[in-house]
């Protein structure tokens, strides 16, 4: 790593506000990554039906996508910082909702479900702003090494909550305990992001309210670089996906616990945390395009392994590798969305960014339980890893640009 990378490192870790921003940035992940698997095994084990780990997704998902234009504008128009402090009280309320259920005897999971929405509303609302909210955190100069450090941050929070929430739900035997727990974290960060004091940020308010609306979606349709980076990892995301059935492949196919669906879920940002560390001291400097498409591509055929895997050990290292070669594919998206973009723009294109985002892994979580239901769990995921290798070869085609892509640094040169 530079002595200037260094230093940017430094300096961003060193500053106050940005430093309590990512202490609240991991601790709600953390919680995020806890409920996770609390609600994915309480639900198998009351129906024990592939489609209802699916609707766990789209729960999520639909406040998304229907509100997607809406929170990007929010996020460009007001107190950024304001919109975060609510949507993590909005997400305490939610775990505490369903702590409640679960010390009450869960018997219908639709009760989950209407949870899972009000919780796919904060994040709706939250993504947006807490993307847009970095840049206003730290100095422009170090905007990059910031969000490097926001990103291994959440890889950290990734790695250790769903073995957590494994090990916290074996222990306790009731996922109440689980849920508990998530909520004081959610507090926690709440109570850190109230004193935040972010720079003032460019308005919006001269655009009509339509232009500012759409402004996102014309920005990212525009540039073919932002548009191909984040539609390749939402179809390779959404078709090789297996997040969703990992408590049948942990319970029906590994013969593993709470504990061990815990290891499957943090398999992936296990990876995803050590390419994240290899990338930070070897980045992408040359032919960063070419690299994403073999990582995409990598990423489908360790799916395929995960599927076809009847050792614990094998479905482990598979996952791993799964998330470290998706973690290329999030540098680049991550430099196209939050460093070359636009101060004004910022909250929008975030909103359009999770919109596939959310379509990946939420929508694709449906996808899963749906495919599984008809295929079966193995045909399914597996299937879903050839597609993604198919995904690779059309995207290739389709997006000259993006396979050209040579530096990161060209994509701030050309929105400067």
């Amino acid at each position: 790593m530079s002595e200037i990378a260094k230093t940017g490192a430094w300096v961003a870790f060193r500053s106050r506000e940005f430093t309590r921003y990512q202490i609240a940035k991991f601790l709600s992940t953390l919680a995020t990554q806890m409920g996770a698997v609390a609600i994915g095994w309480q639900v198998y084990a009351t129906t024990h039906r592939y489609l209802d780990l699916g609707y766990v997704g789209l729960a999520q998902f639909l406040p998304q996508v229907l509100l997607s234009l809406v929170t990007g504008a929010v996020a460009d128009r007001v107190d950024r910082r304001k919109i975060v402090v609510i949507c993590y009280a909005v997400t305490a309320l939610g775990w505490a909702l369903l702590g409640a259920l679960s010390l009450g005897g869960l018997r219908d999971v639709r009760l989950v479900y209407a949870v899972l929405v009000l919780l796919g509303v904060a994040r709706s609302f939250a993504g947006p702003a807490n993307s847009a909210l970095v840049p206003n955190l730290v100095p422009v100069e170090h905007l990059a090494n910031a969000v490097a450090w926001g990103s291994t941050t959440w890889q950290v929070a990734t790695i250790a909550g769903p073995t957590l929430g494994g090990l916290v739900y074996d222990a306790a035997s009731n996922p109440a305990v689980v849920y508990g727990c998530a909520t004081a974290m959610c507090l926690a960060a709440l109570t850190l992001c109230v004193t935040l004091a972010p720079r003032a940020v460019a308005s919006t308010r001269r655009e009509s309210t339509w232009e500012a609306l759409l402004g996102g979606v014309r920005y990212v349709w525009r540039e073919k670089v932002v548009l191909g980076a984040i539609s390749l990892d939402l179809f390779a995301v959404l078709l090789g996906g297996a997040v969703a059935l990992l408590p049948v492949f942990a319970n029906d196919i590994l013969h593993a616990d709470a504990r061990g669906l815990g290891l499957l879920r943090g398999a992936p940002a296990a990876g995803a945390a050590l390419m994240a560390v290899l990338l930070a001291y070897r980045p992408l400097e040359r032919h960063a395009g070419r690299w994403m498409f073999a990582s995409v591509a990598v990423f489908g055929a360790a799916t395929v392994v995960f599927a076809l895997s009847t050792a614990t050990w094998l479905s482990v290292l598979a996952l791993a590798v799964v998330g470290a070669s998706d973690m290329v594919s999030v540098i680049v998206r991550q430099h196209a969305v939050q460093v070359a973009t636009p101060d004004a723009m910022r909250g929008r294109v975030s909103a359009v960014n999770l919109i596939f985002v959310g379509a990946s892994n939420e929508l694709g979580e449906f996808e899963s339980g749906l495919t599984a239901e008809w295929l079966g769990p193995v045909r399914a995921v597996a299937l879903g890893g050839v597609g993604t290798l198919a995904v690779v070869t059309l995207w290739a085609l389709f997006f000259p640009a993006l396979r050209r892509l040579d530096r990161l640094s060209d994509l701030q040169k050309e929105n400067a």
